[in-house]
């Protein structure tokens, strides 16, 4: 990622109070302006009817065993070795959501948020291209994506050298590595938005410079484009939200395990059970 795509834009010092604006109204960054809604996959109606049949029998499978084992049980439905056409049909039939991501290190994953959100479709590459792990598989979010998070991060990075410009950079760096290494699992997010604070280039460039743009990246939808990447600091985000133009509009660090933008939630998952077991219904239905 850029690391010049995610400067914050700069925020003007305008009066306020009648009278003070003039004859115009001030201009402001145009915000988001759709939402992503539930829209079902297409039914996979060039496939042959065995294909498709097969496909909604295991899946039907796989819903059957998600709501065994419960949102946070971690249902599977391996892939990898059925063949091409079935994949392919499975992959069509699941569509695509708001969410995807990557790793670089320690291995090369690739996660996508199947059309249903909770149930997501995890692949693993070798260097040479090679297709290690084709699932399904449900939760808030795979967990190879804070796995490797954990495994390329530190638990305490030392403070940076500040240059000439800067205000709060050294604030904020203590600040992030007080509530990193107070952070544990079950904790609340603790965010610091940049975007609202007084800080220089000098302070942002420091930041970029200490924390990295590194191993994880994750893309969230749901709102206008939401990213969001891990850094050398254990459990501590970049978090940037950019609209239509790919502007950015809101720049922030969170220090927890996952951005709750990347989860899915309890309820998303009761409604994709449900979607799901209608769509394969559908599947079912004679063309």
């Amino acid at each position: 990622m850029n690391p010049s795509m995610m400067r914050p834009f700069p925020i003007s010092v305008v009066a306020m109070g009648p009278g003070s604006q003039g004859d115009e109204a001030p201009d402001y960054l145009p915000m988001p302006k759709g939402m992503e809604t539930f829209s079902a996959p297409s039914l996979p109606y060039d496939a042959p009817a065995a294909a498709v049949a097969q496909a909604a029998r295991l899946l039907d499978i796989f819903v059957d065993g998600a709501v065994a084992v419960g949102f946070a049980g971690g249902a599977k439905l391996e892939l990898l070795g059925l063949e091409a056409l079935l994949r392919e049909v499975i992959n069509q039939s699941m569509g695509f959501g708001e969410v995807s991501a990557f790793t670089t290190a320690p291995a090369h994953w690739r996660v996508q948020e199947t059309a249903f959100a909770g149930l997501w479709r995890v692949l693993q590459v070798a260097d040479d291209g090679t297709m290690l792990v084709d699932r399904l598989e449900t939760g808030i979010i795979p967990s190879v994506l804070t796995d490797a998070m954990l495994q390329t991060a530190v638990a305490d990075l030392p403070a940076p050298a500040y240059p000439a410009g800067c205000m709060n950079a050294q604030a904020l760096v203590e600040e992030i590595r007080q509530q990193a290494a107070a952070w544990r699992a079950g904790d609340g997010a603790h965010v610091i938005n940049l975007t609202l604070l007084p800080v220089s280039d000098a302070d942002l460039d420091t930041l970029y410079g200490w924390l990295g743009h590194r191993e994880v990246s994750i893309l969230s939808r749901g709102y206008g484009n939401c990213r969001i990447t891990s850094t050398r600091l254990k459990n501590v985000w970049w978090v940037q939200y950019f609209n239509s133009m790919d502007t950015l509009i809101l720049n922030s660090i969170e220090i927890v395990a996952m951005p709750e933008v990347a989860l899915a939630s309890d309820e998303d998952f009761s409604d994709s059970i449900e979607r799901l077991r209608e769509y394969l219904e559908m599947m079912r239905e004679p063309v």
